[in-house]
């Protein structure tokens, strides 16, 4: 091997492409700070316990696990809003707090032409609920992407209360929802039917569960999605959906977004609502969020949550692209 390559997934940024980021690292704090937000640095290294112990979103497989000197497992950072809710649940004494960031991730899973190291600027809300504080997160995420000068973007919305309710209509077990929740955000349909059929789900929430996929566009497939189900945590979901769109009318973000049902992320991780910020020329997502209220009561201080990180190297590559 030679001695001056580098692993797999990580790369040296060179001076052009630094000073790119540069200036659009001063974007984004000049929209942090005149929004409220104040900035941490959270450790690079954290003890393995703490994603063990917790519901998290991040997978032991992700994870660049080490050795303390002491024979404890430790990790780098694989996620920053867990170490943001961990401040703001142990260290800081409001009952509410807005916190933002510039820093990098490492994923160990990742392959391909996949980063392990991810920049990332972001922000997290601690404190606020309801409708209109998902509302105020999605329009500052579209003003954040417009001010780094994306212009054609969307941000897909969806809300995970739907996916459950329809979980607790099919009768699956916890390990047969993951794994169908798997290949309903590859818009696997062919696996998703096979493995319906194999847990036994039920005539009703399979045809519902069938039909996420192609639940995605204007506000008009939160109507259709109600037609799907009785189930009242799936129709309270919706409901949120279409309280937190009649806000973002009002603020003018509307016309960036678009409603996804058919994107279900981390069940255990996040509570509420979900978002992706897709721009043209990415193959990947240059923006993600959601609501996670449980998460800081499992640091032991109950506050609600919801935040966004930007992939800085994405957003630079839709810039170019």
């Amino acid at each position: 091997m030679a001695y001056f390559k580098l692993p797999e997934g990580v790369r040296d940024i060179l001076p052009g492409e630094c000073e790119k980021l540069d200036t659009l690292e001063a974007v984004l704090r000049k929209k942090f700070t005149g929004a409220g937000f104040r900035f941490v640095r959270s450790a690079g290294l954290e003890y393995y316990d703490t994603y063990a112990c917790i519901e998290s979103t991040v997978e032991q497989t992700k994870m660049f696990k080490m050795t303390d000197k002491d024979g404890r497992l430790i990790v780098l950072r694989p996620d920053m809003s867990l170490a943001c809710a961990r401040i703001a649940a142990t260290k800081l004494h409001e009952k509410s707090a807005k916190l933002c960031y510039f820093t990098q991730i490492y994923d160990f899973s990742a392959s391909g032409n996949s980063d392990r190291e991810v920049m990332q600027a972001g922000v997290e809300v601690f404190g606020e609920d309801g409708a209109l504080a998902d509302a105020k997160a999605i329009t500052f995420a579209v003003d954040c992407l417009r001010a780094v000068g994306l212009q054609k973007f969307i941000v897909d919305i969806g809300h995970v209360g739907f996916y459950k309710g329809l979980l607790e209509e099919s009768g699956l077990s916890a390990a047969g929802a993951e794994e169908i929740r798997g290949y309903i955000n590859a818009k696997d349909s062919v696996n998703t039917e096979i493995a319906l059929k194999k847990y036994g789900a039920n005539a009703k929430a399979q045809a519902a569960i069938m039909a996420l996929p192609s639940l995605f566009g204007g506000a008009e497939v939160l109507a259709e999605a109600e037609k799907l189900t009785d189930n009242d945590l799936a129709r309270s979901s919706l409901s949120h959906l279409q309280e937190v769109y009649a806000h973002l009318q009002k603020t003018g973000a509307a016309e960036y977004v678009s409603f996804d049902l058919g994107t279900v992320k981390s069940l255990s991780y996040y509570s509420g609502m979900v978002f992706t910020g897709l721009a043209e020329g990415v193959g990947a997502p240059v923006l993600s969020g959601g609501r996670y209220n449980g998460l800081c009561a499992q640091f032991g201080k109950d506050l609600p949550a919801v935040g966004f990180a930007v992939g800085l190297v994405r957003v630079l590559r839709a810039l170019e692209g």
